[in-house]
């Protein structure tokens, strides 16, 4: 077994809180691209399977792990626009800022990532977030400086479950694949791993907690709480064991 050299987090339901951010922070744009048409919102919660008593979203929703791309026609047939770049990016921007505004933390990010780096891991981050996003997001928990590599679906690698940001994280570091474990909450994240032939470890920190372990474990090499685990689990597979 390679020696790991590499750790790429996924984002939302492993770095941080997706419900308690995201549910909020939805909302807030459904409101602004709806303009005050109660009908357009009521569109936009209809198929973003949006729980608007609860600001939360279903596990159905294909906000939870698809990028503005993939849900953005979805968008924008709800509110008669055109689909396209403009719209996305309008649409990226605004979730960048109500993102920031919601913003809570899966537990101590920046503690686990300052432990990582000292134990002589390289990180990344690879979500289906946009790029810029994720990099005022990683600042505003004051885990930035840890992260030397950002990959959002924008950033040219393409989108998970696609391998192509794992290839790139891996190439950044002068590495193989094999040396490098992807972390993520969903099956995009665990696929993607699988294959860029890399390492799949799974946390069950995203909406369905452990509820996802049942999907999820199949298709990860490891399976942790959350984040918090991963010294621990990584010193476990540095020694050649299986957690």
């Amino acid at each position: 077994m390679s020696v790991l050299r590499g750790l790429l987090f996924d984002k939302d339901g492993t770095l941080i809180d997706f419900d308690r951010t995201w549910g909020p922070a939805a909302y807030a744009v459904m409101q602004v691209l709806a303009e005050g048409d109660r009908p357009k919102l009521e569109r936009l919660m209809a198929v973003s399977h949006y729980i608007e008593e609860e600001r939360r979203f279903l596990p159905s929703s294909p906000l939870i792990a698809g990028s503005s791309a993939a849900y953005g026609p979805l968008w924008a047939a709800a509110l008669g626009r055109l689909p396209g770049r403009a719209f996305f990016s309008e649409m990226d921007t605004l979730f960048r800022l109500e993102g920031l505004r919601a913003l809570r933390p899966i537990g101590d990010p920046a503690r686990i990532a300052e432990e990582l780096a000292g134990m002589g891991y390289d990180l990344g981050i690879a979500t289906n977030d946009a790029e810029a996003s994720a990099k005022a997001q990683a600042e505003a928990l004051g885990i930035g400086r840890f992260f030397r590599f950002v990959a959002g679906y924008d950033s040219g690698f393409g989108a998970k479950p696609n391998p192509g940001m794992i290839t790139a994280f891996a190439r950044s570091l002068g590495v193989e694949a094999a040396r490098v474990a992807m972390i993520g909450d969903s099956a995009y994240d665990l696929i993607a791993a699988r294959s860029a032939g890399a390492v799949a470890i799974a946390v069950l920190s995203g909406p369905l907690g452990d509820a996802a372990r049942s999907e999820l474990a199949p298709l990860a090499d490891h399976v942790a709480d959350s984040i918090a685990e991963l010294p621990s689990l990584l010193r476990t597979i540095a020694a050649g064991k299986r957690a």
